[in-house]
C-alpha cells in the first residue's frame, strides 16, 4: 500500500461499530430478544438491527472509506462527508432502536420515529454511496475489486429503500396494501440484500485485494473470480425482483431460494480462490488476520451447506436460523474481527511512524499486537460461534446464552488488543516514539496533511 492515505474517521467508525457489537451481545446473552423471543418481536428487531447496522453497517462503511481509495489507486471523493455519515448512521439507528423499543412496550410508542430513523439512515448512506461510488467512477479502468464493491453498493440501495418502506406499515402511518404486503411478505428480501448483497459482496470484493497484499500473492484476474461476481449479480437480481413483487402479495421464498443456490455456488468458487491465493503465497507464515479470516470462509461455506439441507430435506428442525446466525458471526463477523485485528495496527503504524519513515528507527507492523495472546481470542470466540449455532439448532436457549457470553468475552478481549495496539503498549520502548513520530488518538484523528 504504498503512498496510501488515512481516512480521518475510519477508526472512529471502528469504535462505535465494536460498541454496538458488545452492547448486542450483551443484550443477548441477558436473553433480550431471539431465540428468547420470536424472530419477528420488536425486542428481536432491536437486537438484529443493533448487529446489522451498529456493527456490521459501520464496520463495512469505515472499511469501505479506508479501503476505496487502495482499490483504485485514488484519493476518496468529497472526504468530509465522512463525519456527518458517521454521526447520522448513529442517529438513525438510535431512532429506529426507539421505534423497536416503543412496539415492544419499554419506550413509550411514536408513530413518527420509526420512520424519520429509516430516514436517516437512508441519508446517511447516500452519503456513504456517494463517496464510494464517485471515487469507483474515477477509475480506468476499474479493477476487480472495485467492481464487487460496486455491486454491493447497488445492493446497498435496495436496502436503504426496502427497510424505509418497510417503517411506514411497521410503524402503523399508513395501512396501503402495497406497503403491508411488502412488510408480510418482504423481511427475508431486505435481509438478503444487506448480509448477502451489500456485506458479503463488498467483503469477497476486498478480500479478494486484502489476501495478496498481505500473502505476497501474485494479483491476477481469474475467470474463477469473475464467475463469483456474475452469480452474484444474478442472485441479486432475482431477489430485487422478488422484493417488487413481494408488495403486491407475491411471496418471494421461491426467488430467494434459487438466488441462494446461485449464492452457494459462488461462495464454493470462492473458496477455492481463497485456496489458490494462500497456495501461491510467498510469505510462508500466515498471520493471524488471514488465518482469521480463513476460518471465516469455512464457516460461510457451511452456511450455505445448512441452508441447502434446509430446504432440499424433511428434518423437523429449522436449520435456516442457525445457518443465518453462522452467516453473521461466524463469517461476517469473523471475518470483520480478523481484518480489523491487522488494520488497526497497519493504520496505527502508518499514522504514527509514517512521517518519520527513512529518518528513524521504526517498528514492524506486527510488533504492535501480540499474536500469541490474541489467537487464544480468536480460538474461544469461532469455538464459542459453532456452538452457539449447535445450541440454536438443538433448540437449547439456555446453553445459547451461555455461549454467548463467550462470545462477548473474546469480543471484549479482541477490542482491548485494538486498544493496545492504537496505544503502542506492545511496542518495544526503544523504538516505540521516536522524534517527529505522531502519537495516535484512541480512536479520534490525529494527523493532517496527506490524510483524507
Amino acid at each position: 500500500m504504498l503512498g496510501a492515505t488515512l481516512s480521518r474517521w475510519t477508526m472512529s467508525y471502528f469504535a462505535a461499530a465494536l460498541v454496538c457489537l458488545v452492547a448486542g451481545l450483551i443484550l443477548t446473552a441477558s436473553g433480550f430478544g431471539y431465540p428468547s423471543t420470536a424472530i419477528e418481536a420488536p425486542e428481536s428487531l432491536v437486537v438484529i438491527h443493533l448487529f446489522a447496522i451498529g456493527w456490521l453497517g459501520l464496520l463495512f462503511a469505515g472499511s469501505l472509506l479506508q479501503f476505496v481509495p487502495v482499490l483504485v489507486s485514488r484519493p476518496l471523493e468529497m472526504p468530509h462527508l465522512s463525519l456527518p455519515v458517521l454521526l447520522l448512521t448513529i442517529t438513525g439507528l438510535g431512532l429506529l432502536l426507539a421505534g423497536f423499543l416503543g412496539l415492544a412496550g419499554i419506550l413509550p410508542l411514536w408513530s413518527w420515529v420509526l420512520p424519520l430513523g429509516g430516514a436517516v439512515l437512508a441519508l446517511a448512506f447516500a452519503g456513504l454511496l456517494w463517496m464510494v461510488t464517485r471515487t469507483l467512477a474515477t477509475a480506468r479502468p476499474m479493477p476487480l475489486p472495485a467492481k464487487f464493491v460496486a455491486l454491493g453498493c447497488a445492493a446497498l440501495v435496495g436496502v436503504a429503500a426496502s427497510g424505509l418502506l418497510l417503517t411506514l406499515p411497521l410503524s402503523g402511518l399508513t395501512a396501503n396494501q402495497y406497503l403491508v404486503g411488502l412488510l408480510l411478505e418482504a423481511a427475508p428480501s431486505h435481509a438478503y440484500l444487506g448480509l448477502v448483497g451489500w456485506m458479503t459482496i463488498t467483503a469477497i470484493g476486498v478480500s479478494y485485494r486484502l489476501l495478496t497484499m498481505f500473502l505476497l500473492s501474485p494479483e491476477r484476474p481469474r475467470m474463477t473470480s469473475r464467475a463469483v461476481g456474475w452469480l452474484m449479480a444474478v442472485g441479486l437480481a432475482m431477489v430485487a425482483f422478488g422484493t417488487v413483487l413481494a408488495g403486491a402479495g407475491t411471496s418471494p421464498t421461491a426467488t430467494i431460494y434459487v438466488a441462494t443456490a446461485f449464492g452457494g455456488i459462488a461462495v464454493l468458487i470462492y473458496g477455492l480462490d481463497v485456496h489458490l491465493i494462500f497456495r501461491e503465497r510467498k510469505r510462508k507464515s500466515a498471520e493471524m488476520n488471514v488465518l482469521a479470516s480463513l476460518a471465516a470462509v469455512a464457516m460461510l461455506i457451511a452456511c450455505f451447506a445448512l441452508f441447502g439441507a434446509s430446504t432440499m430435506s424433511d428434518l423437523p428442525i429449522d436449520l435456516a436460523r442457525p445457518a443465518a446466525y453462522l452467516f453473521v458471526f461466524g463469517w461476517l463477523t469473523g471475518l470483520g474481527l480478523g481484518q480489523l485485528y491487522k488494520i488497526v495496527a497497519f493504520m496505527t503504524w502508518l499514522e504514527c511512524y509514517g512521517p518519520v519513515l527513512g529518518r528513524a528507527a521504526v517498528p514492524r507492523v506486527q510488533e504492535l499486537v501480540n499474536e500469541r495472546r490474541s489467537s487464544t481470542w480468536f480460538l474461544l470466540y469461532f469455538g464459542a460461534t459453532v456452538a452457539a449455532t449447535v445450541a440454536l439448532i438443538a433448540d437449547t436457549p439456555a446453553m445459547f446464552r451461555w455461549l454467548a457470553l463467550a462470545q462477548l468475552a473474546a469480543v471484549c478481549a479482541l477490542a482491548f488488543e485494538f486498544t493496545q495496539a492504537r496505544r503502542l503498549a506492545i511496542v518495544p520502548q526503544a523504538v516505540r516514539l521516536p522524534k517527529g513520530a505522531i502519537h495516535p488518538r484512541l480512536f479520534l484523528p490525529s494527523f493532517k496533511g496527506s490524510s483524507q
